[in-house]
C-alpha cells in the first residue's frame, strides 16, 4: 500500500483536515494506494496557486518551456517499473498496457516540447489604411485537467502536457482509481524543473469529486476545462462548464464499429480486431465494440477471430506477463453479465468466452447481434465483443453509424478507394482504413462527434484549444476619422 500526496504551489500537502480515501485492488480487494481526500477549499488553493504562476510561466521563452517538458518525458521514462506496478495495483492492468501508456506519454511530451515555437498566428488584411492587423495565439490561463484511470498515463499526461506548451499553467485532479498511477506523472513533471505552481496536483474521494470540480471550474481564473472519461460524466461536466461560460475540451465513450467488406484481407482484419477489441481488456475508449461484417466473409472471419480470442493469456498481472489482465471493478463484470444474457435470450450465439465470476474476464465473442439487443448499443468497456453480420457496403454504413456514439472506426477492404468512401460515410472523430480502431499519435487532432464529445487534442488542434486568438492592431500611419 502506497500513500501519497497532493502538490499545490510546490509542496506536498495532505488534504484540509488530513481526511483520505483507499484505492482497493481490483482482484483481491486489498488496498493499493491511499490518497488526500482534498476539499473544494484545496482545490481552489490549487488554482490559485497556478494563477499566481501564470503570468511568470507564460512568458518564459519556447525553449525554457522545450526544455522543461523533455526533462520530463525522460524522468517519466525512467519511473517505467514503478509505473507497471502501481497500474497492476490500481486498475489491473497489465505491464504490456502499462508499458505503451509511458511510451506514449513520453511522446506526448515531447510533441509538446516541438509546439512551443509552433504558437503562431497570422497577419490579415484590412480595410483601414496603415492598419497592421493580427490574428495572435495568446496562452489562455489556468487549465484544469480531469483525466480517467483506463488509459492513465496517456491521457492525464494529454491533458497536461500541451496547455503548458502554449504557455498555461495547470490543475490536474486525479482519478480517484489511480491516484498513485497520476501521482507519479506529477513527480515526473516536477523533476523537469517547472516554476512552483504551474503543475498542481488534486486527488479526491469519489463522493466529493461533483464539489471540487465545480469549485475550480467556477473559478476566475480557470479559462479551459478538459475532460477524458464516460459520456454520463462528461454531460456534467459540460453543465457545469456551461453554467460559469468555461470553454471544454471534452473526449467520451464510444462503441467504435469495426467494418469488415466482402473484400477485406481477412488476415489483417482479424489481426487488427484482436488488437483493436482486447488491448487493456477492451477498456479504451477507442476499443473496437461492435464488429460489421459483410456476410459474403463473415463465418471465416469469425472462425479466425474466436479462434485467436480463445488463446490470448488471461490472468493477474502482478504474477506475470498477460494480455488480458483484471477489468477495474466488480460493477463492469456483473453488467457484462447481463449483457451477454440478454443477447443469448435474444438469439445471439456465443462463440468463446462467456459470463466471469471475478475481474479476470475471457475474450467473449457473440455472433449474430441485432439491434434487439442490449450489446448492440451499450459500450462494453470490457472483453466482450459483438459481431454484427450485414449484406454490403450500404447496410454496413447503416449499422456503424446506428449509434449515439462517433469516437473512432476503422474499415478493411482491399480496394482502397471503396474503403475510403466508405470511410467517409461514417459519423466518428478518427476513422481508421485497413488499421485498428485504436491508434493514438501526440501530434494528431483526438476527439469525437455526436455523444462521444467535442474538441480536439493533439498537435496543432491541441495548440488551438488552449490558446485564446485575439484580433490585435497596429495603426502605422496617421489615420482618418468621420468626426
Amino acid at each position: 500500500m502506497t500513500d501519497i500526496s497532493m502538490l499545490i504551489d510546490g509542496e506536498r500537502r495532505a488534504a484540509t483536515g488530513g481526511a483520505t480515501f483507499e484505492r482497493r485492488n481490483p482482484l483481491d480487494g486489498g488496498i493499493a494506494t491511499r490518497a488526500p481526500a482534498a476539499t473544494p477549499a484545496d482545490a481552489v488553493a490549487a488554482v490559485e496557486a497556478a494563477h499566481r504562476a501564470f503570468a511568470a510561466w507564460s512568458a518564459t521563452g519556447p525553449g525554457e518551456r522545450r526544455a522543461a517538458l523533455l526533462k520530463a518525458a525522460h524522468a517519466l521514462e525512467a519511473r517505467a517499473d514503478a509505473f507497471v506496478q502501481a497500474m497492476a495495483r490500481e486498475t489491473g492492468a497489465s505491464a504490456l498496457w502499462a508499458g505503451f501508456n509511458v511510451h506514449l506519454a513520453a511522446g506526448i511530451l515531447t510533441e509538446a516540447a516541438s509546439l512551443t515555437t509552433q504558437i503562431a498566428g497570422e497577419v490579415i488584411p484590412s480595410d483601414v489604411p496603415g492598419s497592421l492587423a493580427m490574428g495572435v495565439r495568446q496562452a489562455a490561463g489556468v487549465v484544469v485537467g480531469i483525466a480517467p484511470w483506463n488509459a492513465p498515463v496517456i491521457l492525464a499526461t494529454r491533458a497536461i502536457a500541451t496547455p503548458l506548451a502554449c504557455g498555461n499553467t495547470v490543475v490536474l485532479k486525479g482519478s480517484e482509481l489511480c491516484p498513485q498511477t497520476h501521482a507519479l506523472i506529477i513527480e515526473a513533471l516536477d523533476e523537469g524543473g517547472l516554476p512552483r505552481g504551474v503543475v498542481n496536483f488534486v486527488t479526491n474521494a469519489p463522493a466529493d469529486a461533483g464539489a471540487v470540480v465545480e469549485a475550480m471550474v467556477a473559478h476566475p481564473a480557470v479559462r479551459r476545462v478538459n475532460f477524458t472519461g464516460s459520456t454520463r460524466v462528461g454531460r456534467l461536466i459540460a453543465q457545469t462548464c456551461a453554467k460559469y461560460l468555461k470553454p471544454a475540451v471534452l473526449e467520451l465513450g464510444g462503441k467504435a464499429p469495426f467494418v469488415v467488406l466482402d473484400d477485406a484481407d481477412l488476415d489483417a482484419a482479424v489481426n487488427a480486431a484482436i488488437f483493436g477489441s482486447f488491448a487493456n481488456s477492451g477498456q479504451i475508449c477507442m476499443s473496437t465494440e461492435r464488429i460489421v461484417v459483410d456476410n459474403a466473409v463473415a463465418d471465416e472471419f469469425v472462425a479466425r477471430f474466436a479462434a485467436r480470442a480463445q488463446a490470448l493469456p488471461l490472468g493477474d498481472p502482478r504474477e506475470g506477463p498477460v494480455v488480458l489482465g483484471s477489468v477495474v471493478d466488480m460493477s463492469t463484470v456483473k453488467r457484462c453479465n447481463a449483457l451477454i444474457d440478454d443477447a443469448l435470450a435474444k438469439g445471439a450465439k456465443l462463440v468463446c468466452g462467456g459470463k466471469a465470476e471475478n475481474t479476470l474476464m475471457p475474450a467473449t465473442v457473440l455472433d449474430h447481434v441485432t439491434p434487439a439487443m442490449e450489446i448492440y448499443r451499450e459500450e462494453s468497456f470490457a472483453p466482450v465483443k459483438a459481431v454484427v453480420r450485414v449484406n454490403g457496403e450500404e447496410e454496413a454504413v447503416a449499422i456503424a453509424n446506428d449509434n449515439e456514439f462517433g469516437l473512432s472506426s476503422a474499415v478493411f477492404g482491399r480496394d482502397v478507394a471503396r474503403a475510403w468512401n466508405v470511410a467517409k460515410r461514417i459519423e466518428s472523430g478518427i476513422c481508421h482504413v485497413n488499421g485498428p480502431t485504436v491508434h493514438d499519435e501526440a501530434q494528431m487532432p483526438f476527439g469525437g462527434v455526436k455523444a462521444s464529445g467535442y474538441g480536439r487534442f493533439g498537435g496543432r488542434a491541441g495548440v488551438e484549444a488552449f490558446t485564446e486568438l485575439r484580433w490585435v492592431t497596429v495603426q502605422t500611419t496617421p489615420r482618418h476619422y468621420p468626426f
